[in-house]
């Protein structure tokens, strides 16, 4: 698999500007995960001998809920392309409680590898599957010279000429390659032979160490898309050039080739956001009870973190250069209640800060995905040309603070409660609205939202 330009090619000043547009402040955090991941990129550069031994430096992020924990890796992720997967520390379990074992956010980060894959390999072959199926949809449109010729009733072109000599078929064949193209065929009913579904597979994914390998090559044998029967079907054509460029595209692409490199890329590349961890730190009052639970959990993930080899059904995945980011609030507990092995898993240790009022007018405004950005382009497909003052933008951010303050603090997440409070009866009534230019002011948040934050009770469910 050759390393594509873009994917781990970024400076970390590149990375840094690149989440800027996305996320705002947390400058602390954003450095290190573009260290990290800009270590990947010197890592790849350094001799044999030595490229083994770098393992990568995992962050730990601390930081109260809704600051951008997530976001920054996830973004992260998006932005070189590589597999990512979240998980909630808490939703796994001791290995013999019943629950999640450690090992599937393994097989859940190969999962999106061959994902990411299978994408790139469509791509590559998107333009050729396209033609070969535009012309397999021409011959579903128009009999062959050699069915003409076997008895078929003679046919006339569009001009009226006779299909079965080469020219006119050739110059019919193309009027409609023109026709199809233009969309004026795409009601037209065509028959194809389309694959039905594969036999379910019955077998269920167990997580007993030793017998996983034996489960995933049952499930293939169950599941394989060879033992699918194909039916022929009647359609648009519309909908059967997306069933023949799909068809098209699997023929051209080698499955175990993409495996090969999915495993590749989940190792090299491969992201995992482990969310929660706070979640399964041992409290210091009590040795006995849930805290032998947690441990266990932060002992099962040990192995992962410090590098083993997990089974998958596309192969064996090793972790041990695996970039893993924890994020955890330590609200109730501290850092060093997690087991001194794990804690020196995790050498970056950032603290985000908690959003002010200020932080939400930027959020507010300043991303490309920002939320007035977005609520604007929502009402504009009914027509509707929604202007936001800065007054009411100040204002918006300044109530999403003060019920932070006064309710418990859910971050950023607190301004889509707001805004969607705020702008539910003109969302309602968009499509039969007269008037199709609104301007939201200050007056008009403080008339929508006094009501609710004037009843503490009310404030508490709604905002």
């Amino acid at each position: 698999m050759t390393e594509p330009e873009n994917r781990q090619a970024f400076t970390p000043r590149d990375t840094v500007e690149a989440l800027d547009r996305y996320i705002v402040g947390q400058n602390e955090a954003k450095r290190a995960v573009a260290i990290a991941l800009r270590n990947r990129w010197r890592r790849q550069r350094v001799e044999d001998d030595l490229r083994d031994e770098i393992v990568p430096k995992n962050i730990l992020m601390i930081g109260p809920t809704g600051v951008g924990k997530t976001e920054i890796a996830r973004r992260l992720a998006k932005l070189i392309r590589a597999p990512f997967i979240k998980v909630e520390a808490s939703k796994f379990t001791e290995v013999g409680y019943v629950g999640r074992d450690v090992e599937s956010m393994v097989r859940d980060l190969v999962e999106a590898a061959v994902n990411l894959e299978r994408e790139s390999a469509q791509a590559r072959v998107s333009e050729q599957a396209e033609q070969s199926a535009e012309e397999r949809l021409l011959d579903l449109l128009l009999p062959s010279p050699q069915k003409l010729n076997q008895g078929f009733e003679v046919r006339t072109g569009m001009q009226g000429q006779d299909m079965t000599t080469p020219e006119s078929e050739s110059k019919t064949r193309e009027t409609f390659r023109r026709m199809l193209r233009e969309g004026k065929l795409d009601d037209r009913q065509v028959e194809v032979e389309v694959a039905g579904k594969p036999p379910v597979s019955m077998v269920q994914n167990f997580s007993t160490e030793g017998v996983q390998d034996m489960v995933f090559q049952i499930q293939d044998m169950l599941g394989g898309k060879s033992n699918a029967p194909k039916k022929r079907r009647k359609m648009p054509v519309k909908e059967a050039r997306d069933v023949l460029v799909a068809e098209e595209i699997a023929k051209r692409i080698d499955n175990e080739q993409v495996h090969r490199d999915a495993l590749v890329l989940a190792q090299e590349s491969g992201i995992i956001f482990i969310d929660e961890i706070d979640k399964v730190a041992a409290g210091t009052s009590k040795k006995s009870g849930p805290d032998i639970s947690r441990e266990g959990v932060q002992r099962d993930l040990l192995p992962i973190v410090e590098g083993s080899t997990v089974s998958t059904k596309h192969g064996r995945v090793k972790t041990d250069h695996v970039l893993f980011i924890a994020a955890g609030a330590f609200h109730t507990s501290k850092v060093s209640d997690l087991i001194p092995e794990l804690q020196g898993r995790f050498p970056i240790r950032v603290e985000l800060t908690a959003l002010t009022g200020d932080d939400f007018v930027r959020i507010l405004t300043e991303p490309r995905n920002s939320l007035v950005r977005q609520y604007r382009a929502l009402l504009a497909t009914e027509g509707l040309q929604v202007t936001f003052t800065d007054d009411a933008v100040a204002e918006i951010a300044g109530i999403a603070a003060r019920v932070n303050d006064s309710q418990e603090n859910i971050g950023a997440r607190r301004l889509h409660t707001v805004m969607e409070t705020l702008l539910e009866e003109l969302s309602f009534e968009a499509p039969e609205r007269p008037d199709k230019s609104v301007i939201i002011d200050r007056d008009f948040v403080v008339r929508r939202l006094a009501p609710i934050l004037e009843s503490e009770d009310l404030s508490r469910f709604v905002l």
